[in-house]
């Protein structure tokens, strides 16, 4: 890979489940919107898990890891909710030879950024370049590909690395999975102050101190990938965050929680509500981490709440993936808390808002 590395972002919100047993595949195919049994080798999948009534207690990326002498299957999920996702999931196990557990593995995202793709998007305005860090301690990023297509999955001795869905097609996006952060040890090996405490090169001065994890979750917002935490369990179904436009849901696989009620939607299309990505041109009053699960109001029909928020992320501005009507995304005017307050900009996600067929 001849990319050079433009930042790589502790994610300390994001836990690693793994899911060991002969049973393992066949059980966690019974309980996922994707289908797990088939997935090929050197991919991972997006999925959800839902409710009997078909709304979204998780969403998570899973992969086969085939490296021991048992093979597992490993996920991604928000920390917040991670270890009663392992909780109710075993509640189900019953006599699968099957065993969640809730892993210590560290989570980094690694941006890469190839020179061409300077100012073509306002995100990679914000890519700051990291020097000395392209070759980490366990990770030889030579060895990922260049211009991965999404959910493309690499694993070496020490880690395991998943291509995460980017807005921009000449940045590159991965998450890295490993025993021990490779951020702490290169900055050992190195010599070089933490990741943290990096400041940014000029022209790019009005970036010190950038929170390199808040633009990673600015990236996920704008490829339009969600993430269900604590505060928003129980409330969506998979179409309305646009799982089905994104690979997230299977319409073949059989039966899993909810199954009956996603489909019925997808099928008679019902689906009236769904996940838009919008923008206040300003850092807000309250922190990213409170804004997931706000109402949100057109300022033309302030009586009642029109939608919420679904994630956030703060950087020179707010990034927001809001659930909305579909009647409204021409015409509404969009606030954030109330209908007095900040305005939400909609921008285009990498992919076509439509309804189900």
């Amino acid at each position: 890979m001849n990319d050079s590395v433009s930042y790589i972002a502790p994610l300390g919100d994001l836990a690693v489940i793994k899911i060991a047993g002969a049973d393992a595949s066949s059980f966690l195919h019974s309980q996922l919107t994707h289908d797990v049994a088939n997935l090929p080798s050197g991919q991972a999948r997006l999925a959800g898990y839902c409710t009997a009534k078909g709304r979204l207690l998780a969403d998570l990326v899973f992969w086969h890891d085939n490296r021991d002498e048992t093979p597992a299957i490993y996920a991604l999920v928000k920390a917040d909710i991670a270890e009663t996702l392992v909780k109710r999931l075993s509640m189900f196990v019953l006599r699968a030879k099957a065993k969640l557990t809730l892993t210590d593995l560290h989570v980094l995202g690694l941006v890469t950024q190839s020179t061409a793709s300077a100012g073509t998007s306002s995100l990679a305005d914000e890519l700051i370049t990291v020097q000395g860090l392209d070759k980490l301690p366990g990770l030889d990023t030579d060895t990922l590909p260049t211009s991965p297509a999404p959910w493309t999955v690499v694993q070496a001795a020490d880690s395991t690395c998943v291509a995460a869905p980017s807005a921009d097609p000449l940045v590159s996006r991965w998450w890295v999975i490993a025993k021990q952060s490779p951020l702490t040890d290169a900055a050992a090996s190195s010599g070089a102050a933490p990741l943290a405490t990096l400041q940014a090169p000029a022209p790019l001065s009005t970036l010190e101190h950038t929170d390199y994890s808040a633009h990673w979750h600015a990236a996920d917002i704008a490829a339009g990938l969600p993430w269900i935490i604590a505060a928003t369990q129980d409330v969506f179904i998979p179409q309305t965050l646009n799982l089905d436009l994104i690979d997230g849901v299977s319409f073949t696989k059989g039966c899993y929680p909810g199954q009956e009620v996603v489909a019925r939607s997808h099928y008679r299309g019902t689906v009236k509500r769904r996940m838009a990505y919008g923008v206040v041109n300003e850092v807000t009053s309250q922190p990213a981490a409170e804004l997931p699960g706000i109402d949100i109001f057109d300022a033309k029909k302030p009586d009642n709440p029109c939608g919420r928020v679904i994630n956030a992320a703060q950087t020179h501005q707010t990034h927001l993936l809001l659930e909305v009507q579909l009647s409204d995304l021409e015409e509404a005017d969009f606030r954030l808390g109330n209908a007095d307050g900040p305005a939400i900009t909609l921008c285009k996600l990498p992919y076509e808002i439509t309804v189900s067929a």
